[in-house]
């Protein structure tokens, strides 16, 4: 979960509300396993109709050919893209220093089954237990989940890539890190890319107290010399790099809560600066939780899509889940290609207006989250976007009010304005019976 933290945007971990009522049925099958439901529980029938099909793992699909690519860069590493997507909170969190306040715990944001078992957020939920198991070098693809907005790069379920790598906590073994620096730098140097570093440590990007800075410095030269010859071989072609027109790396100082020192890597491609990834050397705390300690190491991730996208020029991330042979019959395993369109569908939009009920004050409101797994859940893959276009609250009785704009547009074929009028009023009809709106 590579992804900065704003620490001003902390907000208090919110707790399931009436609006998060436990489903008819006191469990729920997830893969095969029925699971007691509670007020916790906010996974729904979209989320589980996509468990199954793990993208990353299809080898002609462009995130399986992204994987094999990225793959074959560290031929070395142990290549791990097989486990399930159940963790507990606990893996997910705790086991990675995650404040107890930090935002992705609450259930506005993260997928859960009941209170004890959710749908990993981020391929780290995995680090404790890939550590435990004697994985010195590794990486691990995987699907994950977390509630969001709809639009054309947003998407409840997306790809990463974790890598990892540790070393032991000593003279002989920084030395080997020393030496695969040097070699890392020389290749770069003959190369056509340009990188803009930072100092590897500052005093708003420390080394832990429990490293020796020097070695931290090593280790952290070494995760960023991997990962600009990784992003050189996946960009370099693709950006028409040359000696003359070099691509173009940049690295910036992050915060995440399980690395210190942690940064992002951006990349100059097609005439603007793009976030790529966000990595870091690994918190002791996290060696230590998986036995592994008087060792330190690096760790990167990625989002498969959001690489994909540039790649390939795919512009809508629905794209990844159509089975139209349109679509997949254009990639081939290992190799990137340019996405050709087959069509653009005109767009159909609808308004909902509505009065949330009345709540005792303190109590949860319906997310913006919430709308939007509403809306996957009866139009699926139908819906291009949707956005909030007014909020009001009633002077006088305080009553809460939104407006949501729903576009309509599939990617495969047009749609009739009476079937999107029958979609919306089943959008309308699941709104009241779910949330108790009054529409207006």
């Amino acid at each position: 979960m590579y992804r900065t933290l704003n620490l001003r945007c902390i907000q208090r971990v919110l707790r399931p509300g009436r609006l998060y009522t436990t489903p008819a049925s006191s469990t729920v099958k997830v893969l095969g396993t029925d699971y007691l439901t509670d007020s916790y529980t906010n996974i729904t029938p979209t989320i589980l109709s996509k468990l199954p099909l793990q993208l990353h793992r299809q080898p002609a699909h462009p995130l399986g050919t992204l994987r094999t690519l990225i793959e074959s860069h560290f031929p070395s590493f142990s290549h791990l893209s097989s486990l399930s997507p159940i963790v507990t909170p606990y893996q997910n969190f705790d086991s990675l220093s995650f404040p107890a306040d930090h935002p992705g715990r609450s259930v506005t944001d993260s997928y859960y089954i009941n209170k004890d078992v959710m749908l990993r957020t981020h391929t780290s939920a995995h680090e404790v237990e890939t550590f435990a198991k004697g994985e010195t070098k590794w990486l691990l693809t995987a699907d994950v989940y977390r509630r969001d907005e709809i639009d054309g790069s947003h998407y409840p379920v997306f790809h990463q890539m974790e890598g990892a790598k540790i070393f032991e906590a000593a003279p002989y073994a920084m030395r080997e890190v020393e030496e695969d620096n040097e070699r890392l730098s020389a290749h770069l140097k003959q190369s056509n890319i340009v990188i803009e570093d930072i100092p590897h440590l500052t005093p708003a990007n420390p080394s832990q107290p429990s490293h020796n800075p020097q070695h931290s410095e090593a280790v952290a030269l070494n995760l960023k010399l991997h990962l600009n010859s990784l992003l050189l071989e996946l960009f370099g072609d693709a950006a028409g790099a040359t000696k003359e027109d070099p691509l173009k790396v940049r690295w910036i100082e992050a915060y995440f809560p399980f690395t210190s020192p942690s940064y992002e890597v951006e990349v100059f491609f097609r005439g603007k600066w793009l976030e790529i990834l966000g990595c870091g050397v690994v918190l002791q705390g996290t060696l230590d939780r998986a036995n592994v300690p008087n060792k330190l190491g690096w760790a990167f991730g990625l989002g498969l899509e959001r690489i994909a996208m540039i790649l390939y020029s795919i512009p809508d991330i629905r794209l990844f889940w159509s089975s139209d042979k349109r679509f997949l019959s254009q990639f081939t395993p290992g190799r990137i290609s340019t996405f050709k369109p087959y069509s653009k569908y005109p767009p159909c939009h609808k308004d909902v207006s509505f009065w949330l009920p009345s709540r005792p004050d303190g109590e949860a409101k319906m997310h913006d989250n919430d709308f939007c797994d509403l809306v996957r859940d009866v139009a699926g893959d139908l819906v291009e976007d949707v956005k909030v276009i007014d909020r009001f609250t009633h002077p006088k009785t305080k009553r809460d009010s939104l407006c949501y704009r729903i576009n309509y547009r599939s990617m495969d074929r047009s749609l009739s304005n009476a079937e999107v009028n029958d979609i919306q009023d089943q959008v309308v009809s699941h709104l009241k019976d779910r949330f108790g709106v009054e529409i207006r």
